[in-house]
This record gives structure tokens, C-alpha cells and sequence, in this order.
């Protein structure tokens, strides 16, 4: 299992505790430090079963300066994401072909 998480989150930090404590371990990719590439993101969103565009945070500045008025393609909203990781709603935990979003924290127990 893959955590993507952002340490400065605190539905991210919720997230990785309630895994800690059913002894789940997940390997921790920490996407603000280590960029994740399109093809990552691409496959995550497949494991999600979700559109690109779902999976932006709509709310914050950089969203809505830069791209909240733009018409855009899925592999831009991808670029966005990659260029801009804080975009990214986080947390999410992969186990095999599936994926959850932390929000709430407990939807990730649906996929271990």
C-alpha cells in the first residue's frame, strides 16, 4: 500500500494515524517533496475512478488565479496537478488496483 500524503495536512495526518492504528504501514510518498510524475498520476486516477478535475482542490489560490476560468483537457488538469501538487486533494492510499481519497480519513479502511 502507497500513501500519498502531505505532512501539513491534517486530514492527512488523521489519515496515516487511523492506518497506524490498525497496523497498516503504508509506504509514505510524500508528493510535496517528491513530485509524482503524469503517468503516476494517470494510473492513481484510474485506481480512483475519477476524472482529473475531480480530484483538484478548487479552493485554493493557485486554482483559482491560474486555471478557474480556462477550458481545460484532462492531461492539463494532470500538468496543473504536477506543477502545482497543492492542488492535489489529499490524502490517498492505493492497495493494488484500487484508491481512496482520506476525506474522511475513514474511507481509506474500505481498501485494506
Amino acid at each position: 500500500m502507497v500513501l500519498y500524503h502531505n505532512t501539513r495536512c491534517s486530514k492527512s495526518r488523521e489519515t496515516l494515524q487511523l492506518l497506524e492504528s490498525k497496523n497498516v504501514n503504508p509506504e509514505i510518498v510524500e508528493y510535496m517533496k517528491e513530485p509524482i510524475t503524469p503517468g503516476d498520476l494517470e494510473e492513481i486516477l484510474d485506481k480512483l475512478d475519477m476524472d482529473a478535475i475531480d480530484l483538484v482542490r478548487k479552493k485554493e489560490a493557485i486554482w483559482k488565479e491560474e486555471f478557474a476560468d480556462k477550458e481545460l483537457t484532462e492531461d492539463e488538469v494532470i500538468l496543473a496537478m504536477i506543477e502545482y501538487p497543492q492542488l492535489m486533494e489529499r490524502p490517498i492510499l492505493v492497495n493494488g488496483d484500487k484508491a481512496r481519497v482520506g476525506r474522511p480519513p475513514e474511507d481509506v479502511l474500505e481498501i485494506i
